[in-house]
C-alpha cells in the first residue's frame, strides 16, 4: 500500500466516524431533518420488497452504523473499496436530509447549509474515487476482460487443433 494510501485513509475515516459516532449516540438532533426524506423513501423502498423500519430514529441510527462501519473498513485497509461504497451511500440521505440549503430562508444559516452541503459533495466524490481504487492491482473489470480474451485465444488454439486432428483421422481412413 502506498504511503498516500496508509496515511490519507485513516484521515477521511477519522471525520466519518466523529460526526456518525455522535449521530449514533444521539440521533434525536437529526431525526426532524431526516423524517423530511424517510417519509417519502420508506414506503417507495417497503413497496419495491425492500425491508426498511418505519421509524425514523432508527434508520438514522442504521445510517450512522453504516457510516462507522464504512470507516472503519476504510481506516484499517481491510476492505478500502467495500468501505468507500458503504461511506458514498450513505452520504446521499446524509447530505439530502442534512443540508438543504435550498430551503433555508435565513442568509446565515442557507450559507452554513451551502458548506456543508458541498464537502459532502467532495466527501462523496473522494470515495467514488477510493471505490474504484485498485490499489495498483488489477480489478474485477479487468480481470473478467483477461479472462474473457484468454477463453476466446485458447478456443481458436483448440479449434485449429481439432481441424488438424480432423484432417489427420481423414488422411489415415483414405
Amino acid at each position: 500500500m502506498s504511503l498516500s494510501r496508509l496515511v490519507a485513509r485513516p484521515l477521511i475515516a477519522a471525520g466519518i466516524i466523529y460526526a456518525a459516532q455522535g449521530v449514533l449516540r444521539n440521533p434525536a438532533p437529526v431525526v426532524p431533518k431526516a423524517k423530511k426524506i424517510t417519509d417519502r423513501v420508506v414506503p417507495a423502498a417497503q413497496k419495491a420488497g425492500i425491508p426498511l423500519p418505519d421509524d425514523t430514529e432508527t434508520l438514522v441510527r442504521i445510517n450512522a452504523a453504516a457510516q462507522v462501519t464504512g470507516a472503519l473498513a476504510l481506516a484499517t485497509g481491510r476492505a478500502p473499496r467495500f468501505g468507500a461504497t458503504v461511506i458514498a451511500g450513505s452520504l446521499l440521505p446524509t447530505t439530502v436530509a442534512g443540508h438543504a440549503f435550498w430551503a433555508e430562508k435565513d442568509p446565515v444559516a442557507k450559507k452554513q447549509q451551502t458548506i456543508q452541503f458541498f464537502k459532502n459533495l467532495s466527501l462523496f466524490g473522494a470515495m467514488l474515487i477510493v471505490a474504484g481504487d485498485t490499489d495498483g492491482k488489477p480489478g474485477v473489470a479487468w480481470r473478467a476482460r483477461r479472462a474473457a480474451k484468454d477463453a476466446r485465444r485458447q478456443s481458436k488454439h483448440l479449434a485449429g487443433a481439432a481441424r488438424r486432428e480432423a484432417k489427420l483421422a481423414k488422411a489415415k481412413v483414405t
